[in-house]
């Protein structure tokens, strides 16, 4: 049996899901992979640090977290951790990181990753920060040092979108891309649709856990913007921030414009795309646009995310999530540290 040691950092919505899911599937990575995945390590902002060399016990930890019960009583000792701290004190193999995005520089989670990775741990992020402000630096760091530095859930939560590029489709040349990147904006979209207004909408987004207290990272398409950078600067292999993106939200969409789209039988989305030729980006957008019934685009609903690509092979490979959720970002991570392990042989 191989016994994996991780330190999750973050223990928020989709921490919690990734704590939920491993003793949810437990018994089949036992029976399927011969791997036991240990987790000895979880740092929280608002609730204490948990290290303990025999693994936390998540079934408590859950419960502690929800109970507003520090975690540090479920640590060997109570010492008070910073970050820094609790990544170089970790014996973990594993440095899973699920802290809040910053999509302006994407510290301090980038900071995170590059120490991770200097202590010979490797790396699962969910943080689309890291992976489009220090992608070639981490990604060189972790060859270096023989690591992993894996991001699946960056993207598209679960789906397999980097990895599908990675693995599964050799000697192929993405062109382009276009696609509904933002669950909420499309969400607020389908609300406003129905006869809400855009405030209505975001109070209705922020009770059922789809936004944040501060909504404007989805609003004002600085979200979808850093997913487009993501994709172009890992896929297409052109370095790209969300700064470079030709980007628009959706603040100025009013109520007449919904209404002269329906009558139309039209509706407004928020669409991401991206197009390239040789080395030379052509074009990366995120920006609100009227699309028919005709398009794919029209028939994304709710929460759902789509994307499109268009390659030198495969003219229109789609992928699309439905109602995406913390557990199916907590997969995607999931996955990833079962590529690791496979990967790398790791072994504790």
């Amino acid at each position: 049996m191989r016994q994996i040691s991780i330190a999750i950092m973050g223990f928020g919505n989709v921490g919690q899901a990734l704590a939920t899911l491993l003793l949810k599937k437990q018994d089949i990575l036992k029976k399927e992979y011969d791997l036991e995945l240990l987790v000895t390590g979880i740092f929280t902002k608002n609730h204490g640090t948990a290290i303990n060399s025999g693994g936390v016990n998540l079934a408590r930890a859950l419960e502690y977290v929800n109970q507003g019960i520090s975690m540090s009583n479920l640590s060997e000792d109570n010492r008070v951790f910073s970050p820094e701290k609790f990544i170089n004190d970790s014996s973990a193999e594993i440095f899973v990181e699920c802290t809040p995005l910053n999509p302006f520089d994407g510290e301090p989670a980038l900071s995170y990753n590059r120490i991770a990775l200097n202590r010979g741990k490797h790396v699962v992020t969910a943080n689309k920060g890291p992976v489009v402000y220090g992608h070639n630096e981490l990604t060189k760091l972790a060859n270096d040092r023989k690591k992993g530095f894996f991001f699946e859930s960056a993207v598209m939560d679960g789906a397999p979108i980097f990895s599908l590029f990675r693995e599964t489709l050799p000697a192929i040349d993405l062109i382009g891309f276009t696609g509904i990147l933002n669950s909420c904006t499309n969400y607020l979209l389908d609300l406003m649709n129905t006869g809400s207004s855009l405030d209505e909408a975001i109070i209705q987004a922020q009770k059922i856990g789809i936004t944040e207290s501060d909504p404007s990272a989805d609003i004002d398409g600085w979200d979808a913007a850093i997913k487009v950078a993501a994709l172009v600067t890992v896929i297409m292999g052109i370095p790209l921030t969300p700064h470079q993106v030709d980007r628009q939200g959706i603040r100025e969409i009013t109520s007449e414009m919904i209404e002269t789209a329906k009558q139309n039988n039209e509706k407004w989305k928020l669409v991401c795309s991206a197009k390239r030729q040789g080395n030379r980006l052509l074009e990366a957008f995120v920006q609100p646009q009227k699309v028919n019934i005709e398009s794919q685009l029209y028939h994304i609903n709710g929460t759902s995310s789509f994307v499109q690509f268009k390659t030198d092979v495969l003219p229109g490979l789609g992928i699309l999530e439905n109602d995406p959720g913390p557990i199916t970002t907590a997969y995607g991570m999931l996955s990833d540290i079962i590529s690791i392990t496979d990967k790398f042989n790791v072994l504790r």
